[in-house]
C-alpha cells in the first residue's frame, strides 16, 4: 500500500478515536477542552428567541440561556470560553442535540415525554397553549371552523400532530400545510395561502407583531393542548444538567425571571416596538415557585 494511502487511513482512525471519545465526554468536560459551547437558537420565534437588525441572538429564552452560559464559564473556569450560536429548525434541532452540534438548544421546544427517549429537558421556563392565528374577517373562530379550509402550523411540533389527528378522527377535510418556520408561515397566511395558523399562543402573538398591519388579526381558539417550555441537551449527562437547572431554578425563586418576563411579555420589544401584553398566567407562577421539568404529556 502507498504510503500517501496509509497515512490517510491512519489519519482517519486518530478522527474516529477522537469522536469516540467526544461522544463519551460530559458536556462540561467537552466546552473546558476547546473552550466552545454551542447553543442552538430559533431565527423567527418571537419574543423567545430570534435574531435582531445586529444578527444577534435576543429573546426571553436567550436571556436566560445567557445565565445557563455564564454559570457554565464560571464552572469551568473559562471567563473567555467562545459562544458558538447555530440556528435550529423545528426539524433538526433534537438531531444537532444528539450528535454533539449543538451542546444546549435554548428556543421553544416542548417537553414531551415521547422526546424524553431522545434528548434530556431543563427545568421548564414557559408554558403555552396552542390556538390559532386568523383574519378578524376570516369567520374562523373556533377548530370546528376549519373544516375544509387550508391551514398551516411548522413542521415537526406538537400542532402538527393535533391538527392530523383532528383531521383523521374527525373527518375535518382540512389542508394540513407544514411550514419550516414562523417566517413561512406568516407569508402563506399574510398572502392568503393559508386560513389559519395553529402553534403556540404566545409564538401567534409574536407572528402577528410582524405582520404588515397586526391590528387585521385575532388569535382565537379552544386551546388544544398546554406546551411546556424547556431547553434541549443531550442525555445522559447528569452533571451538566443539573448545572442548567440549578442556574434556572435560582433565577425563577429569586425573582429574577419576573423582570425577564416584564422585558419580552409586558414591554415594546424589537424589531417593530410593540408589547405583547401577555400577563404572567397563575400556571406560570406556580410553576416558577416550584421549578419542575415535568412534561404535559
Amino acid at each position: 500500500m502507498k504510503r500517501s494511502s496509509l497515512l490517510a487511513l491512519a489519519a482517519l482512525a486518530l478522527l474516529s478515536t477522537g469522536a469516540r471519545a467526544d461522544d463519551t465526554a460530559s458536556t462540561l468536560s467537552k466546552v473546558q477542552s476547546v473552550n466552545l459551547i454551542a447553543i442552538g437558537h430559533r431565527e423567527t420565534s418571537i419574543p423567545f428567541s430570534y435574531m435582531d437588525a445586529n444578527n444577534d441572538v435576543i429573546g426571553f429564552s436567550q436571556d436566560i440561556c445567557n445565565k445557563v452560559i455564564d454559570a457554565v464559564k464560571t464552572k469551568t473556569k473559562r471567563p473567555d470560553m467562545r459562544v458558538r450560536f447555530i440556528p435550529v429548525t423545528s426539524q433538526n434541532r433534537m438531531s444537532l442535540v444528539q450528535n454533539g452540534t449543538v451542546d444546549l438548544e435554548c428556543g421553544v421546544t416542548t417537553n414531551l415525554t415521547s422526546r424524553q427517549n431522545q434528548v434530556a429537558f431543563s427545568d421548564t421556563f414557559f408554558v403555552a397553549t396552542t390556538r390559532l392565528l386568523t383574519r378578524k374577517d376570516s369567520g374562523i373562530k373556533d377548530f370546528p371552523d376549519l373544516a375544509g379550509k387550508v391551514v398551516v402550523t411548522n413542521q415537526g411540533t406538537t400542532s402538527e400532530r393535533i391538527l392530523r389527528k383532528m383531521n383523521e378522527e374527525k373527518k375535518m377535510n382540512m389542508q394540513i400545510v407544514s411550514a419550516k418556520d414562523y417566517g413561512e408561515g406568516r407569508a402563506m397566511l399574510e398572502t392568503g395561502r393559508a386560513v389559519a395558523y395553529m402553534m403556540d399562543d404566545v409564538l401567534l402573538a409574536g407572528t402577528r407583531s410582524l405582520t404588515s398591519k397586526p391590528s387585521d388579526w385575532v388569535i382565537v381558539g379552544t386551546p388544544q393542548s398546554s406546551e411546556a417550555y424547556g431547553f434541549m441537551m443531550r442525555k445522559d449527562d447528569p452533571e451538566f444538567r443539573k448545572l442548567v437547572d440549578d442556574t434556572m431554578t435560582q433565577i425563577m425563586k429569586s425573582g429574577e425571571i419576573k423582570t425577564m418576563y416584564d422585558k419580552w411579555f409586558m414591554k415594546p420589544v424589537p424589531p417593530k416596538g410593540i408589547n405583547f401584553d401577555f400577563p404572567m398566567s397563575q400556571t406560570m407562577e406556580k410553576l416558577y415557585a416550584n421549578p419542575n421539568d415535568k412534561a404535559f404529556e
